[in-house]
């Protein structure tokens, strides 16, 4: 039992830093990402040709500053949420084998496991990633007006709250539920097939190699299956955004409805 315990608690502190080292490192890329997404939506100064004229407006503009805007809350969201994941990951994984370790990766384990972390961290990443968004989109390219505008993190979850209430702040949270269950759940199921096989292949010539190979597997196949889980919810995560951005408070919340819309105004513009 203690074992267990001692387990569950370094999966818990893993996903802890994990979560912080995920901001630190991709914030920047994930800022451009946000002003991209809603570009055809919000009024602009400049229109962005692609991610590298963006980045490359907002260091000229805001420097660098600009691409870590909204990560406060982003530290507190990815801190708490990757602690909250790894930890809901690997003891709902445990209690679904049933204490029987097997060394095959079984799906029926992997994939209700990755879903059910993933649906639970939806609700504490709904409302930080909110806060992200609406910091993100601003800057000196946005044509919001600066009244409109929000001071910090703190600043924007209290206007939302003064003007669209409790509810305002979870707004989206439907579409990160779908978000973190699917993606996770190919993440997880990319993750567990690679790591086994990889290393089932990769044979050490000496023991002083172990540690070198179980980091390389480990940038492989978290490389990998990161990518594998942004191709799957790219869609839902560009829904979120302009659902999560929209000055209507009253906006259409379906992320299917905001899909189609968004893909006749690109297709507009083409």
């Amino acid at each position: 039992m203690g074992e267990i315990s001692s387990s569950g608690y370094k999966d818990y502190v893993a996903g802890l830093l994990a979560g912080v080292a995920a901001v630190a490192t991709g914030h920047p890329f994930d800022t451009v990402k946000v002003k991209l997404q809603t570009h055809n939506t919000e009024a602009h100064l400049v229109q962005y040709r692609n991610g590298l004229h963006c980045t490359a407006r907002i260091l000229k503009t805001e420097g660098i500053k600009g691409l870590y805007r909204g990560a406060t809350s982003s530290f507190a969201g990815m801190a708490l949420e990757g602690s909250l994941f790894f930890g809901i990951y690997s003891q709902t994984k445990k209690y679904l084998q049933g204490g029987m370790q097997s060394g095959a990766p079984r799906p029926q384990v992997i994939i209700p496991s990755a879903a059910f972390a993933g649906a639970i961290n939806s609700f504490v990443l709904g409302p930080t990633e909110l806060i992200k968004c609406r910091m993100q989109i601003q800057g000196t390219d946005s044509l919001v007006p600066m009244s409109s505008r929000y001071s910090s993190p703190l600043d924007c979850a209290l206007k939302t709250l003064q003007s669209e209430g409790v509810k305002g702040i979870f707004r989206g949270s439907g579409t990160t539920l779908l978000r973190e269950s699917i993606g996770n759940a190919t993440f997880f199921s990319v993750y567990e097939y690679m790591r086994y096989h990889m290393h089932s292949r990769i044979k050490p010539a000496s023991s002083n190699y172990n540690n070198l190979i179980e980091i390389g597997i480990g940038v492989v196949t978290g490389g990998v299956s990161g990518v594998a889980f942004w191709l799957v919810v790219m869609p839902l995560d560009v829904a979120k955004t302009l659902i999560q951005t929209n000055p209507d408070k009253n906006c259409p919340r379906n992320p299917f409805t905001i899909l189609s819309s968004f893909f006749c105004l690109c297709f507009l513009d083409l």
